[in-house]
């Protein structure tokens, strides 16, 4: 396959990336809703991909050389304990989804989120923090960031934001900003442990802990939730971020931190734009603004994405 094929399909697993994070924000955001506790919903959630995340490291032989390489790697230094807390930026976002969805929808969690992702992304891409090195933020980059902002800034529009707390977009850009972090970390000890399903792993014990820790102290301030859902689809939310996360630790090795970004934005908006119509959230945007965002958005994809040649004279 020629190089402009395999960025291609990078940047097609980018915007899967994307719609399996939209999708994993409305089943977190509603598991949140039903239990009436986020940090709960989301230590559930986190809990849940790692016990997948075990069975599938036993099993699977790549997944026990990769945990011996990550092993030994701890044991010889080469290894870096920051390599192992890119699972903190993604409990934050799961805790971010549970609580913020049901109310603003995925459309509005976008917003910050993709605000957050894009500016990240672009900065570490320039210092060189992912396992591509330092990719230059040329002004294709620039622009076609520029216009997934854009297309964000266009869901702002109307009535959409009548009544929401200024802290649910807040929350959702910091954690945008993590994310961006937490794929270029996890990029990185792939690398280093050969392994994307092992630096899965790891992404979903750090996280876990922090949001068992997390919960037990909010249980213990506000009491229990009363209320358990029975619905299944309510606790795959954890599947789902096995696989995204998976696909980030791969993927980004092709891509850089800020192309990953704003491939995922085209499938998180896209998405939101589906789930909220079909499955309104009181703050959602109507469908054919957010539709007009995701038109922007995809827009700044291709910018940044499409190697233009220069016509020759």
């Amino acid at each position: 396959m020629s190089e402009r094929g395999t960025i291609g399909v990078a940047v097609g697993g980018a915007v899967l990336i994307g719609a399996l994070t939209a999708l994993q924000a409305r089943i977190n955001g509603t598991l949140g809703a039903e239990i009436g506790d986020g940090f709960v919903a989301a230590a559930i959630s986190f809990g849940s991909g790692l016990a997948i995340l075990i069975v599938l490291s036993a099993l699977l032989p790549e997944g026990r050389r990769g945990f011996g390489r990550l092993v030994d790697g701890i044991r010889s230094r080469s290894v870096p304990p920051w390599m192992l807390l890119g699972g903190l930026a993604g409990a934050f976002t799961v805790a971010s989804q549970g609580l913020t969805v049901a109310t603003i929808g995925v459309a509005l969690f976008t917003v910050g989120f993709v605000a957050g992702q894009t500016t990240g992304g672009l900065v570490l891409d320039r210092i060189g923090y992912g396992p591509a090195g330092v990719v230059p933020v040329t002004v294709r980059r620039v622009v076609g960031a520029l216009l997934a902002i854009g297309g964000v800034v266009v869901c702002l529009s109307g009535d959409a934001l009548g009544g929401v707390p200024l802290w649910m977009l807040i929350v959702p850009a910091v954690a945008g900003a993590g994310v961006a972090w937490q794929q270029g970390t996890n990029g990185r000890l792939r690398v280093r442990v050969e392994s994307p399903l092992t630096a899965t792993l790891v992404n979903f014990i750090g996280g876990t802990v922090v949001l068992l820790v997390a919960a037990s102290v909010h249980v213990g301030i506000v009491g229990a939730p009363r209320v358990v859902p029975t619905e299944p689809w309510l606790y795959v939310g954890g599947a789902v971020g096995v696989v995204y996360i998976f696909l980030s630790a791969v993927v980004v090795r092709r891509t850089g931190v800020l192309l990953l970004g704003l491939g995922s934005v085209v499938g998180l908006l896209t998405t939101s734009v589906l789930l909220d119509a079909l499955w309104p959230a009181p703050a959602a945007p109507a469908t054919p603004v957010a539709l007009l965002a995701a038109a922007v958005a995809i827009a700044g994809v291709v910018v940044a994405a499409v190697p233009w040649r220069r016509r020759i004279r």
